[in-house]
């Protein structure tokens, strides 16, 4: 049948006239299209429809399955985004209830508001002197399902966005016990199960449905990714209905060819980069090891030195190579002034940066320059800064440390009326809108919940240290947040 990317080409240079969609005819009209105007078509003869896949994009789909280890496998041009949702409306109907780890992406809870779910929250204990939140574990998933007989489906991030892995294995059976579907959300582990010094993938270890971005970790484009379903507690029809629904009925043929090349390059020469990739990791956090000031997650997990490749499976299990965690807790500066000094004076530019630290994101196709011009730059940065112990801890400043009383639903609070208040008058109040750091879009604070003076500092915090902060509006020299209109 030949590759997707091969028949594109050929479709490109055929006399074939395009009586139909996209707009530019394969004419390069524009400096993007001259790089991709060739390949980009419609739904055409010979090219299948990812929405009743009979042709070559079954059979793509069918060895994306067989790569991860899972039953059955769909593309995603809508980002992980667009697979999360089709997840939760195919396991959640209207009104049921659903468990969900409180660190989930943002588009978990656009899911549950789309589906009016009532939401039950899982909170991982933050890591100690880090800053950012730890694995949902299956004690925890226990407790949980057993104190509510309401919940029909469980959803957990696994890794996070900072690398923490949770034990899939064990949750899933746990959930399994009560008859429910267990959704991963593996948006940043796509790489998983490539190769033996990282986590196996959810897809083997029983979740139910995994989604991953592929372009998050692998070499493929913005926006794509994958689905995948096993067992029988998901109803397969059902999903590819949501799937037609939250996916674009004009899906890109660049992005599913660029999806079937990722995979290609990750079958051929995946496992030698990874080794490489490790390689490089390791090397650095050793050199990383000679910093007095900055602390490096994950050089130390609970109290023991993590940075060698030859640590026991139990350890490595527990973090996703690739996630360098640069700490600030005991130094002089802020989690975003490290990530200025990086960015304006090294020209490193870092994933992101909370309060208490900064996030590098390295994946195989990081050369050696890549670690080696990170390395000496926080090293030159460290023998800079002084060691501070504040009277708080700026780890402290971290979202979702304890949870919020709710006041109501959340996808009620967020359709009613609100007004903007000065943050400081805002105790007490129901939220009516998300608070989020973006990224990674985890929720701070969920619309309907009760706002709290400890949360409401931790926000003033975010806005004083310049991070960013969504959800709230600056003007007049004040903080406004909205709240659900009316004294409570």
């Amino acid at each position: 049948m030949g590759n997707l990317y091969q028949k594109l080409l050929e479709n490109g240079k055929s006399d074939f006239y395009p009586y139909h969609m996209p707009g530019h005819k394969r004419k390069p009209l524009t400096e993007v299209l001259k790089r991709v105007c060739d390949i980009d078509i419609t739904e055409i003869d010979g090219f299948d429809n990812l929405h009743h896949a009979e042709g070559i994009l079954a059979q793509l789909q069918k060895r994306a399955a067989k790569i991860y280890g899972s039953e059955e496998c769909f593309y995603l041009v809508g980002g992980s985004t667009a697979g999360i949702l089709s997840a939760i409306a195919t396991v959640i109907k209207r009104g049921e209830t659903f468990l969900i780890g409180r660190n989930c992406h943002k588009s978990v809870y656009h899911g549950a508001y789309l589906n009016g779910a009532n939401t039950e929250y899982l909170f991982p204990e933050s890591v100690k002197g880090v800053g950012i939140v730890g694995e949902v574990t299956a004690q925890q998933v226990q407790l949980a399902l057993e104190s509510n007989s309401r919940i029909k489906a469980v959803i957990i991030v696994s890794p996070t966005y900072e690398g923490v892995v949770s034990n899939v294995r064990e949750i899933a059976d746990i959930v399994h016990e009560y008859g429910i579907p267990l959704i991963v959300d593996e948006a940043h582990g796509a790489h998983f199960g490539f190769h033996e010094m990282w986590p196996h993938s959810a897809c083997t270890q029983g979740a139910d449905i995994v989604i991953q971005s592929l372009h998050k970790t692998l070499p493929s484009l913005t926006q794509t990714a994958l689905l995948h379903v096993n067992g029988n507690l998901v109803d397969r029809s059902r999903l590819k209905r949501f799937l037609a629904i939250h996916q674009t009925s004009s899906p890109s043929y660049v992005f599913m060819a660029g999806i079937e090349e990722s995979l290609d390059y990750m079958e051929s020469v995946g496992k030698s980069r990874m080794d490489k990739f490790a390689d490089l990791w390791w090397q650095m956090l050793k050199n990383l090891s000679a910093c007095k000031v900055l602390m490096i997650y994950p050089k130390k997990m609970d109290g023991q030195d993590f940075g060698d490749a030859k640590e026991t499976k139990e350890k490595r299990i527990k973090y996703d190579i690739g996630k360098l965690v640069i700490s600030v807790e005991n130094s002089n500066i802020s989690g975003q002034k490290l990530y200025d000094i990086l960015l304006n004076d090294y020209h490193l530019q870092m994933e992101m940066a909370g309060g208490s630290y900064v996030l590098a994101m390295f994946t195989l196709a990081d050369e050696q320059d890549a670690y080696v011009r990170l390395t000496e730059a926080l090293l030159e940065i460290d023998k800079k800064l002084r060691i501070s112990v504040p009277a708080k801890a700026k780890s402290d400043v971290a979202p979702n440390r304890e949870p919020l009383e709710k006041a109501m639903e959340f996808w009620m609070a967020w359709d009613m009326t609100t007004e903007l208040v000065d943050v400081d008058d805002c105790d007490g109040r129901i939220a009516g809108d998300f608070i989020n750091l973006y990224p990674p879009g985890v929720p701070v604070v969920v619309p309907g919940e009760i706002l709290k003076e400890e949360i409401l500092e931790i926000i003033k915090e975010y806005i004083r240290q310049g991070l960013p902060v969504h959800g709230v509006k600056c003007m007049e020299g004040k903080v406004w947040l909205e709240v659900i209109y009316g004294k409570q």
